[in-house]
């Protein structure tokens, strides 16, 4: 004989939310500063000019302007802003 219930739906329910990582500015978009570029774990993207990281290693425009991608190679993957002119 069965030593639990057959009960299914009431002792479900227990499930973590998604932690919405991934980039969020994308190359050439116009970002003002303080916004979010890039949430990650680790730092698969890492911080070029006018970027800052934060300490769950989210990367943030320091300032106002174009966003930039920049591979380089062994180096990483680099994110900066181009200043407004």
């Amino acid at each position: 004989m069965a030593h639990k219930k057959g009960v299914g739906s009431s002792r479900n329910g227990r499930d973590s939310h998604s932690q919405r990582l991934g980039v969020k500015r994308f190359g050439g978009e116009l970002v003002t500063g303080g916004s979010i570029l890039v949430r990650q774990r680790g730092t698969k993207f890492k911080p070029g000019l006018n970027v800052g990281i934060g300490k769950d290693d989210t990367l943030f425009a320091k300032i106002a302007g174009i966003v930039q991608f920049k591979d380089k190679g062994s180096s990483g993957r680099f994110i900066s802003i181009q200043p407004l002119e």
